[in-house]
């Protein structure tokens, strides 16, 4: 019988040459990387919203993303980061990992921001990526009864008799709820004097008492006021008449043509965030509109669902920032250091 060599077990350093080239091996396959990863999300994603709890962006937020986490296997934690018309959230967002742990659910003052403001510690179109709008909300204009004015022509008649002797609120300046008053004031060629507040409650507050004539408000703090007899709802500020106030004209239909102004909700990431994710959270914010427990908070707020594919709103956001610089310069407004 002939003699057999003896197979010898792989010395210690062949073997480690063998996972070497395996690894590498594996590495070189189409998808490799994606597959060694854990999948989207393994943890609890921070949801930074630029403005203070009870907020309307808040509300909204926090009705979409207790749906997402209940489909997407995660905690979507709010993070309040209220602040500078939005721009202290927006920069947390803008320096965070772009890996889909850190999103931002953000108003339309987003767009408005870089005309209002001298300079921004971020770049608005650049340093974040659209994921979606998540809603278009109507500002509705509304007075104290005690004002006497039922009405948006009688309204525009009153300014006239004594112009500038009319003041209106707004939740800051630059934010939207000012430059939907703005717009309005420029196309009914009217003079009004805005006198900022820290944000929607206080500017209500200020209207009921009667110490401010007039505010574009978001529906939703002032819902119940209006229902209740407390404030007169004289014109919503949107492009199409609101759902929860179906006989309560726009300023366009009450005389007012080219006064519409949409403010929206939307959420974004930072730039660079992987497309498949981006893609990830669009489809989520898209699945959680269609519950009937979103659509019915979203009915009680007179807000509309309202989406756009990421690169739509990406387009919608740099269309606004520019539409927005001319109604800043025309309105004269300053710059914010």
């Amino acid at each position: 019988m002939p003699l057999q060599t003896p197979r010898l077990p792989l010395s210690p350093p062949r073997r480690a040459l063998g996972a070497v080239a395996c690894a590498a091996l594996l590495a070189a396959l189409p998808g490799a990387a994606a597959w060694a990863q854990a999948p989207y999300p393994n943890k609890p994603i921070r949801v930074i919203v630029p403005f203070s709890a009870g907020s309307t962006t808040d509300i909204i937020a926090r009705a979409i993303t207790d749906k997402m986490g209940q489909s997407m296997g995660q905690t979507l934690v709010v993070d309040n980061r209220g602040g500078a018309s939005g721009t202290i959230g927006a920069a947390a967002v803008a320096s965070a990992a772009p890996d889909g742990y850190t999103i931002m659910i953000q108003s339309s003052s987003h767009t408005v921001n870089p005309s209002t403001f001298a300079k921004l510690p971020y770049d608005t179109l650049r340093d974040f990526a659209g994921i979606t709008p998540i809603a278009s909300l109507p500002n509705v204009l509304v007075m104290a009864p005690s004002k006497n004015i039922k009405t948006l022509p009688a309204l525009l008649a009153a300014a006239r008799a004594k112009p500038g002797s009319l003041n209106f609120a707004s939740a800051g300046q630059g934010s939207a709820t000012h430059l939907n008053a703005e717009k309005f004031k420029m196309a009914a060629k009217i003079d009004a004097t805005n006198i900022p507040f820290k944000g929607s409650a206080e500017a209500v507050n200020e209207v009921l008492a009667g110490r401010v004539d007039y505010y574009f408000s978001p529906l939703a703090p002032v819902a119940g006021q209006i229902k209740d007899g407390q404030l007169v709802a004289l014109a919503v500020g949107s492009p199409k008449r609101s759902a929860a106030l179906p006989d309560v004209p726009t300023t366009a239909e009450a005389g007012v043509p080219g006064s519409e102004f949409n403010f929206w909700i939307g959420m974004m990431a930072p730039a660079k965030t992987p497309r498949q994710i981006v893609n990830r959270l669009h489809d989520e914010v898209v699945k959680a509109l269609a519950t009937p427990e979103v659509k019915q908070r979203f009915a009680n707020l007179g807000a509309d669902a309202w989406t756009l594919s990421p690169e739509q709103f990406d387009a919608y956001i740099k269309d606004e920032t520019q539409s927005n610089a001319q109604l800043v310069k025309a309105a004269g407004l300053a710059q914010q250091q």
